[in-house]
């Protein structure tokens, strides 16, 4: 599952910051100032990095055995901005925390 994780962690942030990017400077430049270059460039390649981060968001959440819900909720958190740095930290102390198992069953 680490690779997994490790795979996660960067797409989630490259995610949010190009997102971010797109939102602040983008935005602004094509409504306020008629300048749509940047969200024509940056548009795209987040759709792009969008879909990879779904794939990386569901890998990891069928490697770590998630919920539906949980996984749904890590696979949304790339389309509002900053909250896929949240959900990265959180998915970070969940791939950490230790599994809670269900005792053995004694043999006798």
């Amino acid at each position: 599952m680490g690779g997994a994780l490790t795979r996660y962690r960067a797409i989630a942030w490259i995610v949010g910051v190009v997102l971010i990017v797109l939102v602040v400077i983008g935005m602004p430049l094509k409504y306020a100032f008629d300048n749509p270059t940047v969200v024509e460039t940056v548009g795209p390649a987040h759709g792009f990095l969008y879909m990879v981060y779904l794939v990386a968001a569901f890998d990891l959440g069928r490697r770590a055995d998630w919920p539906l819900k949980r996984m749904l909720a890590v696979m949304l958190a790339g389309t509002v901005p900053f909250v896929s740095f949240y959900a990265e930290r959180r998915v970070s102390a969940w791939a950490h925390r230790p599994t809670e198992r269900a005792p053995e069953p004694v043999a006798g």
